[in-house]
């Protein structure tokens, strides 16, 4: 099948030729002939599978056909994306999709002249991407209606859910005409996210490339055990055996990230930030920087763990263990994107126990162990076992400074080491939500 075959007009076909994207992906074709006969539309799929296409294109097409210009500051399709950095790289994917056309396709974000905007807006959006919060402010101002909004797409609403976008969802849907198509995407599947899909979509196809929560299948992961204390070290000895490739590591904290970005500067690595206490020019400029490879470490918080297309990672390092399982998904699937390979490391001190079990519960298997030995002892992980559990707690104390030395430690043999031993699933605890990036 191509994408000739899914009834695509004849410019979007051509661009995508263009743009050297010539057969749909898996989560493109079970989507797309749903989503250009007017279903709404639930799609399950990991990251890097191709999204964006899935309910871009189909949009695109529904608006290519729609005569007349839009009246001012009305919005005839939504895009709704919990990061600025997502929503502009939905902005840049569309617009190459689309160049020719006369679709006129809009962004509001946080972090970006309000004014500005509101002005861009005046002349009515054909397809806006937003942000949910800026997309609140716009409408307190009176400065878009979406009473003409035809069209819904809800991307990555996983961690819109993750980040409290859910009340402002509950604001804007009612805004919207009860006859649309709505559209929802995600790589995970919490309970929570049923609720949404009842109450936004109507009579929803489900489709599904992968079971929720599952990594990518082509990349390689590993967990070192490493005293909190010790984690920069070992970060900057295995950066050290490929500076030439793309590395993106990611810390808990804005605070940590800078911090980090600031010693690897120090060692000599060409590395660069991204977090919340950024603007959005200093994000966008260390994006372009690593994108380009000017940059060959990024260091980030979980803003930049859902949906930014960087091709060319091949190591994702988790230096700190995220609190929500989830994000461990999310963070690396950066690496291993459109087909190619990719290495995902993950730094577990004593204090992230909790945290490394729930990450295993959650994909269903053990990580093979690099380095040092578990902390403290845990149960087999069995894949075909993905149930319940009751809570456990938090072991040990060694954030900050480093707890006692793992028992056994060995060096690896490579950046990623080779797997040395199993560590063992034990109870659940409770998730925590993640800090703001």
């Amino acid at each position: 099948m191509d994408f000739d075959m899914l009834g695509l007009p004849p410019r979007l076909s051509t661009n995508l030729t263009a743009l050297g994207i010539t057969e749909p992906s898996p989560i493109q074709k079970q989507a797309i002939p749903h989503a250009m006969n007017g279903r709404d539309v639930m799609g399950l799929a990991q990251t890097g599978t191709g999204k964006t296409a899935a309910f871009g294109l189909p949009l695109l097409t529904a608006l290519m056909r729609t005569e007349g210009k839009p009246e001012p500051k009305s919005v005839r399709g939504l895009i709704l994306a919990p990061t600025r950095e997502l929503a502009k790289q939905i902005l840049d994917n569309l617009r190459a999709y689309s160049e020719g056309s006369s679709v006129r396709i809009g962004l509001v974000v946080g972090g970006a002249s309000i004014n500005a905007q509101v002005h861009r807006l005046m002349r009515g959006t054909d397809l806006l991407v937003a942000t949910p919060g800026r997309l609140i402010d716009l409408i307190d101002r009176k400065a878009v209606r979406l009473d003409q909004t035809r069209f819904l797409v809800l991307d990555e609403a996983d961690q819109m859910l993750d980040l409290g976008f859910i009340h402002a969802l509950r604001r804007i849907a009612p805004l919207l005409p009860a006859d649309r198509q709505t559209m929802l995407f995600s790589a995970t599947m919490p309970k929570q996210m049923n609720e949404i899909a009842s109450a936004y979509l109507t009579d929803p196809v489900r489709v599904e490339t992968a079971p929720p929560g599952k990594p990518v299948d082509k990349i390689d992961q590993y967990v070192h055990f490493v005293p909190q204390g010790g984690k920069t070290a070992q970060l900057i000895e295995h950066l050290a055996k490929h500076r030439d490739e793309a590395a993106l590591v990611f810390s808990r904290t804005k605070h940590g990230a800078e911090r980090l970005m600031k010693t690897l500067v120090s060692e000599g690595f060409a590395a660069a930030s991204i977090h919340g206490n950024k603007s959005q020019g200093q994000r966008d400029r260390a994006l372009k920087a690593f994108r380009d490879g000017e940059m060959k470490v990024l260091v980030a918080t979980d803003v930049a763990a859902r949906g930014i297309d960087i091709p060319d990672v091949r190591y994702v390092y988790n230096y700190d263990l995220p609190n929500v399982a989830d994000n461990y998904v999310h963070r690396i699937g950066r690496t291993a994107r459109a087909g190619r390979d990719g290495t995902a490391i993950a730094y577990c001190s004593e204090a992230e126990m909790g945290e490394l079990r729930d990450i295993q519960k959650l994909i269903g298997r053990s990580l093979p162990v690099a380095g040092g030995a578990a902390w403290s002892p845990m149960e087999e992980t069995a894949p075909a076992k993905r149930g319940g559990g009751g809570k456990g707690r938090r072991r040990g104390g060694g954030g900050g400074g480093g707890g006692r030395k793992p028992q056994g430690a060995k060096a690896p043999a490579k950046a990623h080491g080779k797997p040395g031993g199993q560590p063992q699933r034990g109870r659940n605890r409770s998730r925590q939500r993640s800090k703001a990036a």
